[in-house]
């Protein structure tokens, strides 16, 4: 299984001819959707969501269908009836073939006087069953306890501090920690942020920490 980082939170998974697409939202590339045969949305908010990528790539491929929490699903449901399905915590799915497991319920708090959405994250195993599981946790910080080989780890975001990632990584305890929702920091911040996660930094315990610039690939295995 290949996995492709896209710009800020969204990555795109591809085993033998299926590929699936996570979170193809406003900061990223406007072809990010293109060519999935799977899309999956862990929220409403714009740097995850974006309509009018979804639309696009829904529309120009009837097969594609998409999963979401019910606040996605009806905006895009009218237009593409049967092909878009709510997702709730506990839930499990196979979307192109991708055996998906879904965790979580709410959105981490940005402020108390904002209100939370819904936000899911996905487990995606290797189809194949040759490499271990992906967990994209969209914006919260959500201990799926089970064991992921590949955690997509949301950097850096108005809702987080750095401790907590630290605190995050070590609680879930990945093979690899995969750098995402990274894309408000400049190279600056990158570097910040790669020597903190580094072995200059309180240490992840025995997961290795990577970031892979917009469109760069690794192969899991």
């Amino acid at each position: 299984m290949e996995l492709t980082k896209h710009g800020h939170a969204c990555v795109r998974l591809v085993h033998g001819d299926r590929t699936l697409v996570i979170d193809p939202g406003g900061f990223g590339e406007r072809d990010a959707a293109a060519g999935a045969d799977a899309l999956l949305v862990t929220h409403e908010h714009p740097d995850h969501f974006d309509e009018g990528r979804l639309r696009s790539a829904m529309e120009a491929d009837p097969a594609v269908e998409l999963w979401a929490p019910r606040a996605v699903v009806e905006v895009m449901a009218p237009a593409f009836p049967g092909r878009v399905h709510a997702v709730g915590d506990g839930d499990t799915l196979t979307p192109a073939g991708f055996p998906v497991e879904v965790h979580g319920e709410l959105h981490a708090v940005i402020h108390p006087d904002l209100p939370r959405v819904a936000n899911v994250g996905f487990v995606v195993e290797d189809p194949s069953g040759t490499a271990g599981a992906v967990f994209h946790p969209g914006d919260a910080l959500t201990v799926p306890e089970r064991e992921v080989e590949t955690l997509l780890l949301p950097l850096h975001a108005p809702w987080n501090k750095f401790s907590e990632v630290v605190d995050y990584v070590r609680e879930v305890a990945p093979r690899r920690a995969l750098a995402v929702h990274d894309g408000l920091l400049g190279p600056a911040g990158h570097a910040v942020y790669g020597r903190n996660m580094g072995p200059a930094g309180p240490g992840l315990g025995p997961t290795e920490y990577l970031r892979l610039e917009p469109g760069d690939s690794l192969v899991l295995a």
